[in-house]
């Protein structure tokens, strides 16, 4: 696919680091599964993966996590 934020790059399967914050929380998700573009680097998550993302992140506000640095893990 034709990357939306450079409109030059075609992205391709890797791996990103994704990092949310809501409130006081910061998570980390290193090695996360995504298309990334070639050109600029922007990554886009597919429905699942952002599913197991946001889960991961509301688990680490419920345990009242500052910041919280993980792997991706499926």
């Amino acid at each position: 696919m034709k990357c939306v934020i450079c409109r030059h790059g075609d992205t391709r399967p890797g791996y990103a680091t994704v990092m949310l914050q809501r409130g006081a929380t910061t998570v980390i998700i290193k090695e996360t599964p995504a298309d990334v573009c070639a050109t600029c680097g922007e990554y886009y998550l597919s429905e699942s993966i952002a599913a197991r993302v946001a889960s991961i992140a509301e688990e680490a506000v419920k345990k009242g996590a500052e910041v919280e640095i993980l792997r991706f893990a499926a």
